[in-house]
């Protein structure tokens, strides 16, 4: 990598932490902050750049999460920051739907060279995540005339009120926000670590899913299966192989969309420009956010041509969808990420995590599992002896982490997984030495 960092890559942590501005913050929100509103971590943030994240009281710390992998090309990213800067002095909003803009367009074009497949596809762009993913059963129940839409164990696709159904855990996301959307259907998921059967193949996997779908729903009643290729939220559980394409595969027989989830997995996060690409698989309907835009809000689905053209006009978009800053942003950061090969980089942190982690799952009895692609990697924690789960030790971990200026994420169904999702432009220096920290606190706490 060719990078100028503004910052110096540096953890460094002095004094009372977190410090007293940040505390004097905590009181602030407290008394004008909704509670449902939750942070993970209790220190608050003044700059960020490449792989640090310097706090209200000077504290500089390793960012292993890039704010749910958004900031893949970093926080301050001076090649994102000037197309942000230019775009805005021009004209920061009009609404694509009033008045279009050619950045609109060409973002457009961009995804269809990058996407998987080679067939004529058009995109639209929106806000979030679960902006994209609602928005891609729309374009998938007009399309078939069908309503009925199957996800899987461990699926996470937003917090709005579609979403929170096809999304699989209670808590926090869907407790007491009901009742849900109707016609959605749940399918058993290839989870290799925790399969009753640990011999079962990918395609034996996906074989039992197909089977529940045909009995409960009827594959000519579905209009579309969503699935997340590395799933995030649930626990970055990459399927055994051969389950995405028998899956992908089975959905075209039936005439059902089939909807890739890149939302958390895509924009090199994972070795290469989707997680999809990994095994071959060509989704009908990509869903995307997150690292699309270097931290500007913008979302987006592109798919076959003749899927998005068969909603009627004025049936897709929004006020703020594909906002010209934001899209200003994205075409940017696209361009970084070509320019400084960030699927070559996600693949060195890979090599990297698991020269380090492989050995020390040999002594830690509790390192039940190491996984992922690239720069999205769990370690999932279990009592010591078995596969039972084992949260408390996870939160330890990632507090013991913190604690010396490491961020770290958890994540998982059970609560005890922790998740590294670097920035792609963290050095190797920094990236060793939050490695260091976190086998310190692995093995203080296992």
């Amino acid at each position: 990598m060719d990078i100028q960092y503004r910052l110096e890559q540096k953890r460094s942590i002095s004094g009372s932490f977190p410090g007293p501005r940040s505390a004097a913050l905590a009181e602030r929100r407290a008394a004008v902050v909704a509670k449902g509103v939750a942070s993970s971590v209790p220190v608050y943030a003044a700059d960020a750049d490449g792989g640090v994240i310097v706090d209200v009281d000077g504290n500089s710390l390793v960012d292993l999460g890039s704010g749910i992998a958004v900031t893949t090309v970093g926080a301050g990213n001076p090649k994102v920051a000037a197309a942000v800067a230019e775009q805005a002095a021009r004209f920061t909003h009009t609404c694509f739907m009033v008045t279009p803009y050619e950045g609109y367009v060409e973002l457009a074009e961009k995804l269809a060279q990058l996407t998987p497949g080679t067939h004529e596809k058009k995109s639209v762009f929106f806000n979030s995540g679960a902006e994209a993913v609602e928005n891609a059963v729309k374009v998938a129940r007009v399309a078939t005339g069908r309503t009925a839409v199957v996800a899987f164990d461990h699926a996470y696709h937003g917090r709005t009120n579609l979403t929170m159904g096809l999304t699989a855990k209670a808590a926090p996301y869907k407790r007491g926000f009901g009742p849900l959307a109707s016609e959605i259907y749940r399918m058993p998921m290839s989870y290799p670590f925790r399969e009753e059967n640990p011999n079962i193949s990918g395609k034996e996997a996906a074989e039992r899913a197909i089977l529940a779908m045909e009995k409960q729903i009827g594959g000519d009643q579905i209009a579309a299966i969503i699935i997340e290729p590395i799933q995030g939220e649930g626990g970055f559980i990459v399927p055994a192989e051969g389950f995405l394409p028998r899956i992908a595969e089975w959905a075209k027989e039936q005439g059902i969309v089939f909807i890739a989830d890149e939302v958390q997995s895509g924009f090199c996060r994972t070795g290469a420009w989707f997680a999809s690409e990994h095994e071959g698989v060509v989704p009908d309907i990509v869903t995307l956010a997150k690292g699309i835009a270097g931290g500007m809000p913008l979302s987006g689905i592109v798919g076959r041509a003749e899927l998005l053209d068969s909603v009627h006009p004025g049936g897709l978009g929004g006020t703020y969808g594909g906002n010209p800053v934001a899209v200003a942003a994205a075409l940017a950061a696209l361009d970084f990420m070509e320019e400084q090969d960030l699927s070559g980089r996600a693949r060195e942190i890979e090599a990297r995590f698991y020269a380090r982690l492989r050995p020390l799952q040999q002594e830690i009895a509790a390192i039940g599992d190491l996984r992922g692609r690239g720069a999205m990697l769990a370690i999932e924690f279990v009592k010591a002896g078995g596969i039972e789960p084992d949260a408390d030790l996870t939160k330890k971990i990632a507090a013991d982490c913190l604690a010396q200026g490491v961020v770290i994420l958890t994540c998982g169904t059970y609560g005890n997984v922790v998740r590294l999702l670097p920035p792609l432009v963290m050095g190797d220096a920094l990236l060793d030495d939050a490695l260091d920290v976190l086998e310190a606190a692995i093995r203080a706490n296992a």
